[in-house]
């Protein structure tokens, strides 16, 4: 038997951190999820940000997969800023400052124990292009290692096998990586402007 839905303005709560103690217990004790909880959620999510496109799904604090204006599926800042195809890796498009040496990451490690190891790894943070520059993500790497892509959806399968509700525009190209399409363009572009 399903539970009663959960109200709308309880998840606000929970995304704003204002739940009580009480109703985060009764949340996470119900026995089955109510069938419109996801709707509710993206329905909260969307009166949160300044632009009209349909939120698909909610990939961190400030980024969401979006069906734009162009019916694209794009990643989208909460500030309005597109990164693109969500296929790609929005990381690929944003600002980044990587903490190389010891003194640049003790910046933002403390205590010093818990600091990564200058020479070993290295601290990416990606930025937002925006003149807000929101910190959208942060990496701990070995140098030289690829930009992560923590989450690449496979939205058509979840809307029709777990929502039930398919996407109009399904396909089996919607579900594949295209980094590296983005980063052989860069390096066509090198070798065009090499060569001038």
């Amino acid at each position: 038997m399903p539970s009663q839905p959960v109200d709308q303005n309880l998840i606000r709560q929970l995304l704003d951190g204002t739940i009580s103690r009480d109703d985060a217990e009764r949340l996470l004790k119900m026995e089955r999820k109510d069938a419109e909880r996801f709707e509710n959620y993206i329905a909260v999510l969307q009166r949160t940000v300044p632009w009209k496109d349909r939120i698909l799904l909610r990939l961190n604090d400030k980024l969401f997969v979006v069906l734009n204006d162009n019916q694209q599926r794009v990643v989208k800042c909460a500030c309005g800023v597109e990164f693109g195809d969500y296929r790609e890796n929005w990381k690929l498009k944003c600002r980044v400052r990587v903490r190389k040496t010891q003194e640049q990451m003790l910046e933002v490690y403390d205590p010093a124990p818990g600091c990564p190891e200058a020479g070993w790894q290295e601290v990416r943070e990606f930025i937002c292009p925006c003149p807000q520059a929101a910190q959208m993500a942060v990496e701990v790497v070995p140098p030289g290692y690829p930009v992560v892509f923590e989450m690449l959806p496979d939205l058509d399968t979840f809307y029709r096998e777990v929502l039930g509700k398919p996407l109009l525009d399904q396909s089996p190209q919607w579900y594949e990586d295209r980094s590296t399409q983005v980063t052989a363009s860069w390096a066509a572009h090198d070798s065009d402007t090499s060569e001038q």
